[in-house]
């Protein structure tokens, strides 16, 4: 079973800036806690017990989130504030582990994933993109679609790539994958490609990677040999690619919601969702939205 999830956060956030100059893009609240909790949250609810920051030097915050604080922990028992000490506490369970590792260039998403390599060992692992939010449709869904990514992989041995539907107007802005067919909601079909931002009319399908991936330990080895391609930056899409000579690769249509925190309007997308379901918060900011009435 997949039980280790690298999530590369050694990126700049240049679409979040200014306010990314001086903080993370991923420690940016959505409400009431950082966006990176939120898939930190999505990899635990799918089985992940070990998590893999690929980091940088900037990005000390993010460690230190997810690490005790034991004067605050102290501070807070001593006024007795509980709800918050045990909010601050069980940020992860405890038997959750989370690592970071060091990207000391920044040569492209292969080349963070790659940084990773001597910790992921020989086994499969999944990759979360922390730019991009996934909200599951129904509150009360008990399994989410990584853990759906997950599943289909034990069952096939196949890499999952997740992707979305998209507006035929906008398939020039995303990458775009070439299928067999077309898969139902929470199926997976066989891959042929990926097409990088392909022109409008000419995509091979609305179907767009959305930055959570199923991986063999194999492409470990492919990422090693993969030369530079866009950007002068070693891809992770063309490492995929490379798999495909070799095995098959298939994209799972997820059932939820994304929202990419990466963009400034994804952002405040985001916190209008998450706002309005939030236990505690919700109701009244309903309200809110309604006295302005926009």
């Amino acid at each position: 079973m997949i039980k280790k999830a690298i999530l590369p956060v050694a990126g700049l956030g240049t679409r979040f800036l200014p306010a990314s100059k001086s903080i993370p893009k991923e420690m940016v609240t959505v409400v009431d806690r950082p966006a990176i909790e939120y898939v930190v949250k999505e990899a635990v609810a799918a089985g992940i017990k070990q998590i893999i920051l690929v980091t940088h030097s900037s990005k000390a915050s993010i460690e230190n989130y997810f690490d005790r604080n034991f004067e605050l922990e102290t501070t807070l028992e001593k006024k007795n504030k509980i709800e918050l000490l045990n909010a601050i506490q069980h940020i992860v369970p405890s038997d959750v582990s989370i690592v970071s590792v060091r990207q000391p260039q920044p040569l492209g998403l292969g080349h963070a994933v790659l940084c990773a390599k001597d910790i992921v060992g020989d086994d499969d692992f999944a990759v979360l993109l922390p730019d991009v939010l996934v909200k599951e449709k129904h509150a009360t869904d008990s399994s989410n679609d990584l853990s759906h990514m997950i599943e289909r992989f034990r069952q096939t041995h196949a890499a999952q790539i997740m992707v979305e539907a998209v507006p035929e107007d906008l398939v020039d802005q995303y990458g775009i994958v070439d299928v067999t067919t077309t898969p139902e909601i929470g199926q997976s079909v066989k891959m042929t490609g990926i097409v990088e931002k392909p022109a409008i009319g000419a995509a091979p399908s609305n179907l767009s990677v959305i930055g959570r991936y199923i991986l063999p330990a194999r492409i470990m080895q492919i990422l090693q040999t993969t030369p530079k391609g866009a950007g002068n930056e070693i891809q992770l899409t063309d490492a995929i690619a490379a798999l495909q000579q070799e095995a098959t690769v298939e994209a799972f249509r997820m059932q939820g919601q994304t929202f990419d925190c990466g963009s400034k309007l994804g952002y405040l997308k985001a916190v209008l969702h998450y706002g309005v379901e939030h236990a505690t918060l919700g109701q009244d900011f309903k309200a809110l939205i309604q006295e302005l009435n926009l």
